[in-house]
């Protein structure tokens, strides 16, 4: 079960850190989602959109945060950029990962 879970929501990181190297918090729900709520320093991309913007993505040449509603998509998302060589973390739902750069 514990593996099941990280491969799900990857490896705890921290994220923190990661933050401090000046990460990007890349929010992965709808355009509308980010629309109502959002965190003041996150970017939208959506999930369904992400495997077509992997070169916007590569040329930011910077760790990537993503985040979503509740984790779920955030994670899908980060192991989508990890495949395509771009260091990624799941950090949760956007709120979570907006408390990150206050």
């Amino acid at each position: 079960m514990i593996g099941f879970l990280k491969n799900l929501f990857g490896e705890k990181a921290d994220l923190a850190e990661v933050v401090q190297r000046d990460a990007v918090i890349l929010d992965v729900r709808t355009v509308n989602e980010y629309q109502q709520a959002r965190g003041k320093n996150s970017k939208n991309i959506p999930l369904n959109e992400l495997g077509s913007r992997i070169n916007e993505i590569r040329k930011w040449a910077k760790p990537v945060i993503t985040c979503c509603a509740s984790g779920v998509r955030s994670a899908a998302a980060a192991k989508a950029l990890k495949r395509h060589g771009i260091e990624a973390y799941n950090g949760g739902s956007w709120q979570k990962a907006d408390a990150l750069t206050n």
